[in-house]
């Protein structure tokens, strides 16, 4: 178990990587669109050193009912 958690946090750690290599943090996230595509990447991990590039073109968050 504790193999499994390893290899899931250094995932985790270099798609964080590749977010701060890409940019993504040099500013807010201007929608839902932009936080998607940090999620996607960081989730992606070492798929995007492979040519992945995870990105969320559009989105709508649901609106809250009247």
């Amino acid at each position: 178990m504790r193999f499994v958690t390893l290899i899931v946090l250094v995932w985790l750690i270099i798609g964080g990587v590749a977010v701060f290599q890409r940019g993504y943090f040099d500013s807010a996230p201007e929608n839902c669109a932009g936080v998607g595509t940090i999620a996607l990447t960081v989730v992606a991990g070492p798929l995007n050193y492979a040519g992945v590039n995870p990105e969320v073109k559009d989105c709508e968050l649901p609106q809250p009912s009247q």
